[in-house]
């Protein structure tokens, strides 16, 4: 067990609607804010910080002891810490794990992450799903509550918001395999383990920024194109996102879209994307395979979903849905050959529940390749 560097100096967390609680200062001293959301793992407090999807959100951590196994350089999903702050009730100063990197708080402040600790979170959570998302803030510097809670009122809602290009790379990218086939990937926010996923199935990889032109993104002549997750509103991604999904379409090869990728391919078809009132985070979230009946316990992070009012079931077959609120999970599309889920099959909360769906895009880039499917 190794001791931590922490601050106790005193941190206000304000609400949009007016709630202020109090507590702890954990990382680094200063302001920030955001869309308030929570997450109910009760482990991978790590990939959730470092996953782009969660760009410019305060997270709050429903499981009460945060920290305790410290922090490891291969768990990070992204090049940095994406969340804009974070709330927990129980941060540990101390970890126990022989092969911790160092403590969650040395890597808070190595990234700059304002947090608080010692909050009701449960009581915030319930406020949240009655009230809906709102927008906070967190301070270790500002003590007039007043201020704070008219900074959160004033602070960008996530509806409208463009943020895929803060956290995409700044020139595409080849990532190489043992195998042949190769697969253009849009990167809105692309998590390290979707890579990973690709290239143990023998895929090479062209990662392209997100604003790349469709035509630069033809050039390399893939075999199948992914478009990735991503934060922000899909609405506001739409001019750079949707030509690259028509381009793909028509070369005739097959797509695959992962949450703000699932999100454009079902834009592109004419069905509208809604904001949520509470979004799904988390390791536990029950969704159904409708084509085999199974429940697959997935992992999840999306605050808009595909508006299940406005399917269009000439265009697209729903092939997942929510076993908690019966939203739209996943979509397999008629005009095209594509595939796409809201969920993240590549994050596994224990069991490998969701993995099968790499495969099933890989049978499809086989068959456009002309190779038998495998048995």
């Amino acid at each position: 067990m190794t001791p931590a560097k922490t601050s106790h100096k005193p941190a206000i967390l304000a609400l949009a609607d007016g709630t202020v609680v109090r507590g702890r200062a954990v990382g680094m001293i200063g302001t920030t804010g955001g869309e308030l959301c929570f997450n109910t793992s009760m482990t991978g407090y790590q990939e959730i910080f470092t996953d782009p999807s969660y760009y410019g959100q305060l997270m709050m951590m429903t499981y009460p002891h945060i920290g305790n196994y410290g922090t490891m350089n291969r768990d990070d999903e992204a090049r940095k810490v994406m969340i804009a702050g974070m709330i927990v009730r129980s941060f540990s100063d101390d970890y126990s794990n022989p092969i911790a990197d160092g403590s969650l708080q040395e890597y808070l402040e190595r990234n700059k992450v304002v947090g608080i600790s010692g909050v009701d979170t449960r009581m915030l959570v319930r406020r949240i799903r009655t009230k809906g998302v709102m927008n906070a803030v967190i301070s270790s510097e500002i003590t007039d509550e007043e201020e704070l809670i008219e900074k959160a009122r004033a602070w960008d809602s996530m509806e409208g918001l463009e943020l895929a290009t803060k956290v995409t790379r700044k020139e595409a990218q080849t990532v190489p395999s043992d195998g042949s086939y190769r697969v253009a990937v849009m990167d809105y926010g692309v998590k390290q383990n979707i890579i990973n996923n690709f290239v143990k199935r023998g895929c090479t990889l062209r990662i392209f920024p997100a604003e790349t032109p469709p035509e630069e993104v033809m050039e390399w002549k893939a075999d199948g194109y992914f478009f990735s997750n991503g934060p922000g509103d899909p609405n506001a991604s739409a001019s750079y996102g949707l030509p690259v999904v028509e381009a793909a379409k028509k070369s005739g090869k097959p797509l695959f879209g992962i949450c703000l990728g699932h999100q454009l391919m079902a834009m592109s078809e004419g069905i509208p994307i809604r904001k949520m009132f509470v979004g799904h985070r988390g390791a536990n979230q029950p969704v159904k395979n409708t084509a085999t009946g199974l429940v697959e316990i997935s992992t999840q992070n999306h605050g808009f979903a595909v508006d299940e009012k406005q399917i269009d079931e000439s265009k697209v077959e729903v092939t997942h849905i929510n076993l908690n609120d019966n939203t739209i999970e996943g979509l397999r599309f008629r005009n095209f050959a594509g595939m796409s889920v809201q969920y993240h099959p590549e994050a596994s909360p224990g069991p490998h529940d969701s993995s099968y769906l790499f495969d099933q895009f890989l049978e499809m880039v086989k068959e456009g390749r002309g190779e038998k499917a495998s048995p």
